[in-house]
This record gives structure tokens, sequence and C-alpha cells, in this order.
């Protein structure tokens, strides 16, 4: 089968190739954080490319319990069949719904299965999975049967570090963290998404996007996802690279920032900081 690599519309790094290839020849789920837009469900998406393999994608959220990834038991549709006098209520089974592992499992074709943003769920979520992805099987009481993965799916699971994992799940798997891009894999990127992007007004847009993300006091520093959306806006609006061009230790709004910054605490603070650079100027 062949390895992952980085493609033309997704710039991954050496160690990410690595990590990818690594849980798929050790053959344990890989558990992949970073700063939310670094490309961390995106990775999924390419991998299943890449390996070509469908993708069965379960996002995590706060309500989300694990037992919903393997299958459901719909006794209020039962209830009410019965009342109606169908005769399905006479196969339980008829009432099972299945999860998103259940498809995997059951697929006729090696899939990649993304669990996105795991770490949204409850804490004890990723425990009640341990069995399940270690086993790659289950058992549905209601049938009395025993789901087996005709073949073992390849496992992408994501988390923006809001909690922390258990450490007897973490043991399972193979983990990456997805390092914030420096400014040569970023100008790859941006080539990579906008190939007739005019190179000045990537310059000088890349210059203004890496001082805001290090100014001190952000709150939520702009990811990948904001730099692209904002180069769009740019491009759209023609915007002339003089317009981005700073001095050193000048502090500006930048244009369009609404792309960049995502709460009224950050723009207040550029104001604040823009307000006081030009009083001391």
């Amino acid at each position: 089968m062949q390895g992952f690599k980085s493609t033309t519309h997704y710039i991954a790094s050496r160690d990410l190739e690595v990590a990818v290839n690594a849980a798929v020849a050790l053959q344990r789920p890989l558990l992949v954080k970073g700063e939310p837009g670094t490309g961390k469900t995106v990775l999924a998406h390419e991998v299943a490319s890449a390996l070509s393999m469908p993708l069965i994608e379960w996002h995590v959220k706060s309500t989300t319990k694990a037992q919903q990834g393997l299958y459901e038991y719909d006794a209020v549709s039962r209830l009410r069949d019965g009342q109606l006098g169908d005769a399905r209520v006479h196969d339980i089974g008829n009432y099972i719904v299945h999860g998103k592992l259940w498809d995997a499992f059951e697929a006729e074709r090696q899939s990649v299965v993304l669990i996105d943003e795991i770490d949204k769920a409850d804490i004890e979520f990723p425990n009640d999975l341990l069995l399940e992805l270690d086993r790659m099987q289950f058992f549905v009481y209601e049938t009395r049967q025993t789901v087996r993965a005709r073949q073992r799916p390849i496992v992408i699971i994501t988390s923006n570090n809001e909690k922390e994992l258990p450490d007897a799940f973490l043991r399972r798997c193979f983990f990456h963290y997805i390092r914030f891009p420096d400014r040569e894999t970023m100008e790859r990127i941006v080539q990579s998404h906008y190939p007739d992007i005019r190179q000045d007004l990537a310059r000088e847009a890349l210059t203004m996007f890496f001082r805001v993300r290090e100014l001190p006091g952000l709150k939520k520093k702009p990811a990948t996802s904001e730099l692209l959306d904002w180069l769009k806006l740019l491009m759209i609006e023609d915007m002339p690279p003089e317009a981005l061009r700073t001095r050193e230790k000048t502090v500006v709004i930048p244009p369009l920032h609404g792309a960049l910054l995502k709460n009224e605490q950050d723009v207040h603070l550029f104001e604040r900081l823009a307000f006081m650079a030009r009083r001391e100027g």
C-alpha cells in the first residue's frame, strides 16, 4: 500500500508524514493535536484521498456519547410501531441504528475513520471506546451479536487540547502535534491554495500576518485558515501591497481584519496599541 505524502493541496511536514505512516503500520489510532485552523480535520480527508479509501466522519459534540459511534437502540420508534400494529416490532434488529464505527467495521473496503474534536465530549468518552478501538469489535446486547471489523480501519482522532485525555487512551494512540507552520512552509501553503496571487502582495501579507501572531496579549491568534480567508479577500479587493507595508515597530490594524481577528478584545487591543504608537510618534 502506498504511504501518505504531502500533496499540492495539503502541505504536510516530514514529521507529519512519518506519523501518519507509522500509525498505519502499527495499526494504532493517530491522535493529532494542534492549534485550531492548522489542518487537523483536513488531514483525514487527505489521507483518505492519498490511500484511495472512503472516509467516514464522526464529528464529536459536547453531548456525544461513545455508544452513538457503535449503535443506538430506537425504542421510541419500536413503541410507536407496536401501537400501530406494525409487524416490524417482532424483529428488534429493525430498531438498531448503526453508528459510524459500525459502518467502518462492516465496510467492504478498508476506510479512514475521522473522530473529530474528541476533547469536546465528556471525559469518559475516550475510555468508553478503548476496547472497541483496540480489539476492533463490539457486542450488540439487544440482538446478542458481535460486530467485528472486516478490515481494520485507519483511525484519525483530532483534539484541540480543551481537556486532558486519559492516560489509558493515550497509550493506545500514536501521537503527533502539528506545529504552527514557519514562514517558508506557510509560503508553500499559500502558493498551493492561490497559485495566481501576486508575490508582492503575498510577501507583505505574510509579514503582517506573522507580526499579528507575535503580538503579546492576543486572545485568539489567527491560524492558517484565517490567513487563507484574509488573502482571498485581499485578492478580491485588489488590495495594493503598499496598504499592508508598515515600519518594523509600527502597530496598525490590518485591512479587512475581521478575517483575522475573531473577538472584540483583540480588535480593541490593536486599536489601543495603534493609538499609543501614533501618539508616541
